[in-house]
């Protein structure tokens, strides 16, 4: 007996059905990948993601109803063990940063080669970025800019001196109890104001906090 090929599993979320059909046939071709689901919006694809829980997502971005940027956000949420490739026609700076910011491991636009997408479909299922060189160029510049950038202003962001001062603590690896003993202020005290920090940074825990204050120079 020969030796079983474990193939990704492929979930295809687009609105036109003739595109998804055309994917499909694409996909076919590849004895190691495998489509287990279609949809045509957002919100079946949030359904039908966490019956099936496909190994990776070719999501297309601009959809009526649920759009592909709020599914994905969505679905590294409720299934994040899949990854989301965002396959579009559009190369806008701003759509590009969205589906990556709600958690896109790729962005593909619909008029890449063939082999471009497999092996888009490929990287992702191996936990890799892909981008498009076009995109990828944008990331870069981005992040370029991000690192020439003026250090952001702690009342900008609505941080107060003492939340500026959690917010170090915590960048450098406290626990909320050395936090307390190093400000001489209860833990409780503490808690309260890293759970307002993380809220005004627009992040959901003391990682990505710590991450996002150094991107700004704010540590």
């Amino acid at each position: 007996m020969g030796t079983r090929v474990n193939r990704v599993r492929v979930m295809l979320v687009d609105d036109h059905r003739l595109f998804r059909e055309g994917l499909r046939s694409l996909l076919a071709t590849a004895s190691d990948i495998e489509v287990v689901a279609e949809a045509s919006d957002g919100q079946e694809a949030m359904r039908l993601a966490g019956i099936v829980k496909p190994d990776v997502v070719v999501m297309d971005l601009k959809m009526p109803n649920v759009d592909g940027v709020t599914a994905t956000r969505n679905l590294r949420t409720t299934v994040p063990k899949c990854r989301v490739v965002a396959l579009t026609t559009f190369e806008d700076d701003e759509l590009v940063f969205d589906a990556l910011r709600a958690g896109a491991v790729g962005y593909v636009l619909k008029d890449a080669s063939s082999d471009r997408l497999l092996d888009a479909v490929r990287s992702a299922s191996r936990g890799e970025t892909v981008l498009q060189p076009s995109v990828a160029t944008k990331v870069v510049a981005a992040l370029s800019r991000l690192s020439e950038a003026a250090p952001a202003r702690a009342e900008d962001l609505g941080l107060s001196e003492r939340e500026l001062d959690v917010l170090r603590l915590l960048a450098g690896g406290a626990s909320n109890k050395e936090i307390a003993s190093s400000l001489s202020i209860a833990e409780g005290t503490v808690k309260n104001h890293v759970t307002s920090v993380l809220g005004k940074l627009g992040v959901s825990d003391r990682t990505n906090a710590a991450l996002k204050a150094k991107s700004l120079k704010l540590v």
